[in-house]
């Protein structure tokens, strides 16, 4: 084998592995939390993914979600209590919106 050769499927197997990471396109889950200052952040449950945002103005967006079903959890600020959302399902390069949440204190 030639080096030109050898050059020439380095550069082949280097380009079949950014098309292979090209191809996984991640998504968002992204909501609201009422009262808007209830919320301090949000996380994001799957099979194999923990994620987490912060809430700001009552708003979150989960960045890097893979396809798949997510449970979201509102961490919420004293009076209010924790809640928890399940069947959140994020398709792949797709946002979920998971709606509006309201915290009970």
């Amino acid at each position: 084998m030639n080096v030109a050769s050898f050059k020439l499927g380095g550069v082949a197997v280097a380009a079949a592995g950014l098309f292979a990471f090209s191809q996984l396109r991640v998504g968002s889950i992204r909501g609201t939390v009422m009262p808007i200052d209830a919320g301090v952040q949000v996380w994001a449950e799957s099979v194999t993914d923990t994620l987490k945002a912060p809430i700001l103005n009552g708003s979150y967006e989960i960045t890097e979600a893979k396809a798949g079903t997510y449970k979201i959890i509102i961490e919420a600020k004293p009076p209010y209590r924790n809640i928890a959302k399940d069947g959140i399902m994020v398709s792949d390069g797709q946002a979920a919106d998971a709606g509006e949440i309201k915290l009970d204190k």
